[in-house]
C-alpha cells in the first residue's frame, strides 16, 4: 500500500450523519497530512453509507463497518487494531469524537504535544480548555468523575475521562489492546492508566 502520511485520526460514529461530512471536510482542509478512519456501528441514519461515498472520493478517508452498536471502547479498540495492522505503519494515532466536542482546529496542537512524548490529551481542564454547549449537570458530573478517578488511582492527570488524545504507535502496542476490559465510559480511564 502506497501512503504518504504517518498520522491517522480514529473517529467512532453512531448516527452522526448531521456532523460527519462537515467534520471530515474541516479535517481534510486543516490537516492535509492526516488520514481519517471512521469506525461506524451500523448507524441507522446512514452515517456509514455517507462515509463510504466520501471514501470513494478521497483516499485519505477509510471506514471500518461494525455490525452493531457495541460500545465506544470496543469501537476504539477495533479502530486501533486496524491502524496498527497497516503497512507502512502509522506513527501517530489520534482519537476524537464526531460531534465537534473535539474541534479539528486543535489537532495540530495535540500532535505537536507528542513530538517528544508518547501520549497527549486535549484537556477541558487546562488554560484554554472549555466545555462547549454542555449543560451544568454534565459539567459537574465530568468534574466530579475526574476528581474521584484522580483520587482513587493516584493519577496526576487533570482530564482522566477526556477522549481527545494522541498516541504514538509504540504506546498503543505496549498497552495490550486485547486485554482491555472496559467497553464504555471507563474505557478512557483504563487506557489512560495503562499509558501512564
Amino acid at each position: 500500500m502506497d501512503r504518504k502520511f504517518d498520522t491517522i485520526i480514529v473517529i467512532p460514529t453512531y448516527n452522526e450523519v448531521r456532523n460527519i461530512e462537515r467534520l471530515i471536510s474541516q479535517i481534510l482542509y486543516l490537516q492535509p497530512e492526516f488520514d481519517i478512519l471512521i469506525v461506524d456501528d451500523d448507524s441507522p441514519d446512514g452515517t456509514g453509507r455517507l462515509v463510504d461515498e466520501l471514501s470513494e472520493k478521497y483516499d485519505r478517508i477509510k471506514i471500518l463497518h461494525r455490525s452493531k452498536k457495541s460500545g465506544l471502547g470496543t469501537a476504539y479498540i477495533d479502530g486501533f487494531r486496524y491502524v496498527l495492522s497497516q503497512n507502512p505503519p502509522y506513527e501517530r494515532i489520534i482519537q476524537m469524537d464526531a460531534d465537534f466536542s473535539h474541534h479539528p482546529q486543535y489537532l495540530d496542537s495535540l500532535l505537536k504535544a507528542t513530538q517528544d512524548k508518547d501520549f497527549s490529551i486535549g484537556s477541558r481542564y487546562v488554560p484554554g480548555g472549555a466545555f462547549l454547549e454542555w449543560r451544568i449537570d454534565r459539567i459537574m458530573l465530568s468534574y466530579t468523575a475526574n476528581l474521584l478517578v484522580r483520587f482513587w488511582l493516584g493519577l496526576k492527570v487533570k482530564d482522566c475521562t477526556g477522549g481527545f488524545r494522541c498516541f504514538s504507535r509504540k504506546v498503543l502496542n505496549a498497552i495490550q489492546l486485547g486485554t482491555i476490559k472496559a467497553k464504555g465510559y471507563l474505557f478512557q480511564i483504563e487506557v489512560l492508566s495503562r499509558c501512564l
